[in-house]
């Protein structure tokens, strides 16, 4: 498992790799000649606790560094480490391995509270353990670690199962148990009965929306029970609302059937990869088509994490225009290759000389963006996203949805990568379809797919200088660039193309976002190699199939 929990959270003196305090043990002796010199050269300072001797007293600093390189290492997965800090190593790691077995355990976080002297040469450092439970919530409790002085020098957790969770024993465990939730009825925007059979591809959409309507969403609990009866002996947690009897009668959605049914048949030019379509109204956010394929299982148009490769540049090239850091028309030259930590190349290896930045947006030429990084602060990119995008918002969709990341990057080939939408920049087809709507209307609208959903975002309009620059970029990039594939449309249509790459045993992902009307769209396809190779003819066929709005 990962963790959010790491030891160089960890002062410099208790780390695990740090330098060691010496030890503390003095003679009587020694500390009375001490505490006299120091009465005599400070009065009553030291008797108030404000000298150096306050800090000498509680338990050994080296024993509090142990406790939370074994959290650190737990947390994080490292289990034949955490298990090496404790007494009974082999033991351990067989415990902390088996413990979340059939728990659906996530990514914990393991946060260490203040170490109590027990005498006898031990100590206890109580924890709080946070265990978040796939799609149900988390589970929370308390622990504590027993340590104990080693005969030959140092410190080690003295191993017993109930510091895991003080209710675990030799004779009971703990299991997950989830309360199957009925199909959902949900209404389109103007009525229309939609269903996974009529829409397959809303499955997942739909089951989402059953999980969340009737009191808190999904249901389950974490119970101990006996290992050999399996009999359940008390519920630990308890996840989402209590049941409602009776009929609320169906979820009205803002989809509209035939947007739906045609992002359902353009993902079919995706080729039977896995892919995910997002199509929204530019002026209010409303969401009008949600598509995924495979149509069962997860859904990764809502609720992905991808890397949004070049059409982040939509994001980019806004934050470099707010700031007049560069202008379409000004000379940014399109090499091959630039090295900034790793060699960063274009799609194809291809080059521009002389490349004004117009053409290196409609080209999306990686090089002459990652060149302009040092015309944005370290974290400008972020702030930008967020202040005028919405990106990193909590976003109250009407369904679960992750609404992005873009950290401030760690050095600067992270830096250079998220100038492209690649490094840790992470974003799914609902959030680059809203970048989108934003880029070309100036003004943040948070997505919805049922009405009355809460809106707690907070967002500043683009300069109308800025907006009319983008939208002239996007305009090109079908005219002239790499999104000619919608050339042939009818309508005023903008796009960018994106490819992201996933890593060295996969080939990349294929993106495109475009804008037609008052309807943003995006898609992704997985594996897909180049954005207008695969996401390229998905949006092609959804614009040709509805008209335009």
């Amino acid at each position: 498992m990962n963790s959010s929990l790491s030891s160089p959270g960890l002062p410099p003196d208790l780390s695990p790799g740090g330098p060691r305090r010496l030890r503390r043990r003095r003679t009587a002796t020694s500390l009375t000649a001490l505490a006299a010199v120091a009465a005599v050269a400070l009065g009553g300072a030291y008797a108030a606790g404000l000298g150096p001797f306050a800090k000498d007293t509680g338990p050994d600093p080296e024993a509090v560094a142990e406790a939370r390189a074994f959290l650190a290492d737990w947390a994080a997965g490292r289990l034949p480490r955490a298990a090496a800090r404790t007494t009974g190593p082999d033991r351990a790691e067989q415990v902390l391995a088996s413990f979340t077995t059939g728990l659906e355990i996530g990514k914990p976080k393991l946060t260490a509270g203040k170490a109590e002297e027990t005498g006898d040469g031990a100590l206890t450092v109580p924890f709080t353990a946070r265990m978040p439970v796939t799609g149900l919530g988390t589970w929370t409790y308390t622990s504590e670690l027993p340590l104990r002085e080693q005969k030959g020098g140092g410190w080690k957790v003295d191993w017993t199962l109930s510091l895991v969770h003080p209710r675990l024993t030799g004779t009971e465990k703990f299991r997950l148990e989830r309360e199957e939730t009925a199909p959902v009825e949900a209404t389109g925007r103007d009525g229309e009965t939609l269903s996974a059979a009529t829409h397959p591809s809303l499955a997942p959409v739909l089951d989402q929306l059953a999980r969340g309507t009737d009191g808190g969403g999904p249901r389950g609990a974490v119970r101990l029970v006996d290992r050999e009866t399996g009999e359940v002996l008390r519920t630990e947690a308890s996840f989402g609302g209590r049941k409602t009897d009776g009929d609320d009668g169906p979820v009205r959605t803002t989809l509209h059937a035939g947007w739906q049914s045609a992002a359902e048949r353009a993902l079919g030019k995706a080729g039977g990869r896995h892919a995910a379509l997002v199509a929204l109204r530019i002026d209010d956010g409303e969401i009008l088509a949600v598509a995924n394929a495979p149509a069962s299982g997860f859904n990764r148009a809502v609720s992905g994490t991808y890397a949004p490769g070049s059409t982040w540049k939509i994001v980019t090239s806004a934050a470099l225009l707010l700031k007049g850091a560069v202008a379409p028309d000004d000379v940014v030259d399109c090499p091959r290759y630039l090295t900034v930590g790793k060699r960063f190349q274009n799609v194809e290896t291809s080059e521009h000389p002389g490349a004004t930045f117009r053409k290196d947006f409609t080209e999306s030429c990686n090089t002459a963006f990652i060149s302009l990084r040092g015309k944005l602060g370290e974290g400008e990119l972020g702030e930008v996203a967020e202040k005028y995008f919405g990106v990193g918002q909590t976003w109250h969709v009407g369904v679960p949805s992750y609404d992005g990341s873009v950290p401030v990057p760690r050095d600067a080939t992270e830096k250079a990568a998220s100038m492209i939408g690649q490094g840790r920049v992470q974003a799914n087809p609902l959030i680059m379809a809203s970048v989108t709507a934003t880029a070309v209307s100036g003004t943040f609208h948070q997505p919805s797919l049922t009405g009355g959903t809460e809106d707690t975002t907070g967002t500043t309009p683009l300069p109308p200088g800025v907006v009319t620059q983008l939208r002239a970029l996007m305009r090109a990039t079908v005219t002239e660039g790499t999104a000619r594939v919608l050339a042939g449309l009818p309508g005023d249509i903008g796009a960018k193309t994106g490819t992201a790459e996933v890593s060295d045993d996969q080939d990349n992902n294929g993106w495109m976002v475009a804008h037609r009307g008052n309807v943003a769209v995006a898609c992704v396809v997985e594996e897909g190699v180049t954005g207008g190779g695969s996401a390229g003819p998905v949006i092609q066929a959804l614009l040709s199939a509805v008209p335009e709005s």
